[in-house]
């Protein structure tokens, strides 16, 4: 391909959202996300330390996600700010189930707010594996997403890492709803979706032929590690996508 050839975007590149979080009109961090629609509505995906980590202090009131809005010019792109806080109460979702809290929160976007001519792609629960797919440890992985904020800056697209299964797929690893991957991570891939291809994917996932496993949380390391003589260990925890149909599905009567 010459330098001067230009060809639409892999679909893939369309489903991640790079994430920027605020506090009113102060910069925070950076992270990862992807939109995922059920039942017409379209919601945006991310860690639930993104939104909110009491360890360390974090706690934005906001977030803005960049959007292309020309399928012709991926240059041209806009800017959406979304609120984590109505009347003083969270208006996103998270979880927990017998392991405890699960890193995984999810936004409903008002599709009125959206610009008219958005390009995205959206995840759906189609995309979710089913309980006799075969999976293996060691299939391989991509993570989309903006590791350190790095994306490319003209088109506005994220960069793809390869991983791989790391534990046993469908087991909680230490009794948590995550599996772990092998792969090289940063800061900023926290919220990105842990992807394997599909092989015998169905005409309504043919945009995207790719299963949703996971949703990249954090690199996983030892305490007694010497961080002089050891290497990290380059595992990372991906959460079971299997919770976005608790976290899309109606509201417990409480809410």
């Amino acid at each position: 391909m010459t330098h001067g050839t230009t060809k639409p975007p892999e679909p893939i590149l369309l489903s991640a959202a790079r994430i920027s979080t605020f506090d009113g009109q102060r910069a925070l961090t950076g992270a990862s996300g992807f939109f995922f629609e059920r039942d017409g509505r379209l919601y945006l995906v991310t860690s639930r330390h993104v939104l909110l980590d009491e360890p360390s202090r974090h706690f934005p009131d906001r977030i803005e996600i960049e959007l292309h809005t020309d399928a012709d010019n991926l240059a041209v792109s806009t800017g959406l700010s979304m609120l984590l806080y109505r009347e003083g109460k969270s208006v996103w979702r998270d979880g927990i189930d017998s392991g405890g809290e699960i890193d995984v929160a999810v936004l409903e976007i008002d599709r009125t707010a959206l610009p008219g001519q958005c390009v995205l792609q959206a995840y759906t629960p189609a995309h979710l594996p089913a309980a006799h797919d075969d999976i293996e440890v060691g299939a391989a992985l991509l993570v989309v997403g903006f590791p350190l904020g790095f994306h490319d800056l003209l088109h506005h697209l994220p960069v793809v890492r390869q991983a791989v299964i790391a534990s046993s797929y469908g087991l909680r690893f230490q009794g948590q709803g995550y599996f772990l991957t092998d792969a090289r991570t940063h800061r900023g891939t926290s919220g990105a979706p842990v992807l394997m291809r599909d092989t015998t994917a169905t005409a309504a996932n043919q945009a995207l032929p790719w299963k949703l496993l996971g949703v990249h949380s954090s690199r996983m390391d030892m305490a007694s590690r010497d961080q002089a003589l050891d290497e990290a260990l380059g595992l990372n925890c991906a959460w079971y996508a299997d919770i976005l149909l608790t976290l899309t599905g109606p509201r417990p009567a409480r809410d």
